[in-house]
């Protein structure tokens, strides 16, 4: 039988389904009202009808939506740019996610070498077309994202960003570079892992030259010039000295292109950066985790869409810049990583000895401005840093099969768990994000799911109800946990609203005064699109055997970033938030184990 190409489905998967007006609004009103007052929700409900109004505002930027749509892989393709390119403060942190992998060697550089001859052995399937397409329940899932995740760089602009990427039209196919950079002690080297003829070196042939590009420099380089600090600026203002740098000479130009061009980047971290360490687990886990996150500024080019980052005991994961990937694409890259021995990889991608590869150190002329502008980007990257507080929590008696032998969704047992937790650690319930994938569809990504229902509310008011029963407690989580299953299940059939009533925002935004609709939408001043979409938690799965930790930013002042790995037989959860609501994030964690054992013992 014939194996279908890696990217054979992609143009023949059904589209993302545009919903009506009417359909968001409803769905919408019915989304933010378990969180709003009846004057918040009655405000809200008059705000959200307007948008129906015949010949109205909305009427007229859905009837361009929807011709956009009909030209479109999907109506979506304009909303994600604006959504992740528009963004304009700085993504290290606020953006950019990782990965944490399981042990390895210790030795920094073989582990290097043998992840990136993994990572190049996936490519190699990739460009082949051998890669096996993914599916779910027999249908067919989007490999379209899986074309940028090498030499794919996120380009800084004044209004917004740009990105340079392989399979696009300025970039025809799959990259046909060699070379990878190498971050080390915030110096940036170019590593030539593919020989001119196309095959790629042994490891440890990438192995010697990482030693050889690691031992060159026994000190850091000074803060003045570790450019790659830049990359932590607001997106403006990093534009601006992006300029600056390029213009000021040839040198600096062609640095900044090896580094675009790049395959990947290979960090060679040193110490972690120091972190309050959280009650369940070693504070040298806890400044692992802060260093695959966010780490020393000036050893990362946060701007790349994949960097290995190894640690000096061989403690290894990626950082990934988001604005074309998603987690389920990252797991797919390293899943294929992990599946087979690393000699296997090799022999995909052809290595063959061919003695040390070449490398070299990048050369930056700096001015004085330059160097205060560098100096200045990786102080302020450090005290934004040294502002956010993270912790793990780690559950090695407790996973997804448990919450099955339960009867219930792994995933609505995680999510009530933290309900529970927010409103013991923090008095309320509030607006909660869950990404739900939808790699069904043409370019699908991921749809934004809102946990907080009637039911979800209903449990954890019982469940702090002294009064209440265990059979009380028991029938309201049942119910919540079948409304939070009926919910996600929507949001994978597209049929949700904050995403398309969004998108409209930005259509009015791009093209409103050419459509003669350009007065103001009060739903969006509204109560409940405030109100739901101020991230009390936000939250994100990465379920994959070769995942330690996953973890991200938190998405605002008071918002608990919530990562989580669920396994069969293990909970891994990653949790930030801003230091100064430290206390109350510390809280959430222990009210997160008392909340399941507590739950499972009820359903017991």
């Amino acid at each position: 039988m014939t194996q279908p190409s890696t990217f054979a489905a992609d143009d023949d998967l059904p589209k993302v389904p545009l919903p009506t007006l009417a359909a968001s609004v409803d769905r919408f009103l019915e989304w933010c009202a378990p969180l709003l007052t009846p004057d918040e929700y009655a405000r809200t409900e008059d705000a959200a009808r307007e948008l129906l109004v015949p010949g109205g505002t909305a009427e007229i930027l859905q009837a361009d939506l929807e011709r956009f749509d009909a030209s479109a892989h999907s109506w979506l393709d304009e909303f994600w740019p604006s959504r992740y390119l528009g963004r304009r403060d700085r993504i290290a942190l606020n953006a950019n996610f990782f990965f944490q992998f399981g042990p390895g060697t210790p030795d920094q550089c073989l582990r290097a070498a043998e992840l990136a001859t993994a990572a190049l052995g996936h490519k190699a399937d990739l460009d082949a077309g051998t890669f096996p397409p993914l599916s779910t329940r027999g249908g067919a899932q989007s490999m379209d994202q899986s074309r940028h995740v090498f030499s794919t760089t996120r380009i800084p602009g004044a209004e917004q960003d740009t990105v340079r990427t392989p399979y696009s039209d300025a970039w025809p196919g799959p990259s046909a570079e060699r070379h990878v950079v190498v971050l080390s002690r915030g110096r940036i080297h170019r590593l030539d892992v593919v020989g001119p003829d196309g095959a790629l070196h042994t490891v440890d042939e990438i192995a010697q030259a990482l030693r050889e590009i690691r031992d060159a420099h026994r000190d850091r380089t000074p803060l003045t010039e570790s450019v790659g600090s830049l990359t932590t600026m607001a997106r403006a203002g990093w534009a601006a000295t992006r300029d600056r740098l390029t213009g000021l000479d040839p040198a600096n130009a062609a640095g900044v292109d090896v580094v675009e061009r790049a395959l990947f980047a290979i960090c060679l971290d040193d110490e972690p950066p120091a972190g309050p360490g959280g009650p369940d687990v070693t504070d040298a886990e806890t400044r692992a985790a802060r260093t695959l996150l966010a780490g020393d500024s000036g050893n990362r080019w946060f701007d790349k869409a994949l960097s290995i980052v190894v640690l000096p005991d061989g403690t290894a994961g990626v950082n990934i810049e988001h604005c074309e990937l998603d987690g389920t694409t990252v797991l797919t890259l390293v899943d294929a990583m992990f599946a087979e021995p690393v000699t296997v990889h090799a022999g995909r991608a052809n290595a063959r000895a061919q003695g040390t590869p070449g490398h070299a150190e990048l050369a930056w002329v700096l001015d004085d401005d330059l160097r205060a502008t560098v100096h200045r980007a990786h102080d302020e990257f450090a005290a934004f840093l040294g502002a956010t507080a993270t912790a793990l929590v780690g559950f090695d008696d407790f996973g997804a099969s448990d919450a099955k032998a339960l009867g219930c969704s792994p995933d609505a047992f995680v999510q009530a768990c933290y309900q529970v937790a927010h409103r013991r650690a923090k008095g309320v319930t509030g607006a909660t994000y869950e990404s739900i994938a939808t790699r069904q569809f043409r370019r699908g990504r991921t749809e934004a799911m809102r946990v907080i229902t009637p039911e979800m509310v209903a449990f954890v008011d019982t469940m702090q109800d002294p009064q209440a029963s265990d059979d009380d407690r028991v029938a309201t989580f049942r119910a919540a946990a079948d409304a939070h299953v009926a919910r996600a299940r929507q949001c994978q059939q597209g049929d949700a609203p904050e995403q398309h009533l969004w998108e409209l925002e930005w259509v009015q935004r791009r093209r409103g005064a050419g459509l003669g609709a350009t007065e103001p939408l009060a739903v969006f001043d509204s109560p409940g699109w405030t109100i739901m979409r101020d991230d009390r938690l936000s939250t994100s799965s990465a379920p994959s055997v070769n995942i330690r930790w996953f973890g991200f930013g938190s998405t605002g002042s008071r918002c608990i970033g919530v990562a989580y790995v669920l396994l069969p037989d293990r909970l891994a959860v990653h949790l930030s938030t801003p230091a100064e609501a430290a206390e109350g994030m510390h809280a959430f964690a222990r009210e997160l184990r008392a909340a399941v054992t507590e739950l499972r013992g009820l359903l017991s």
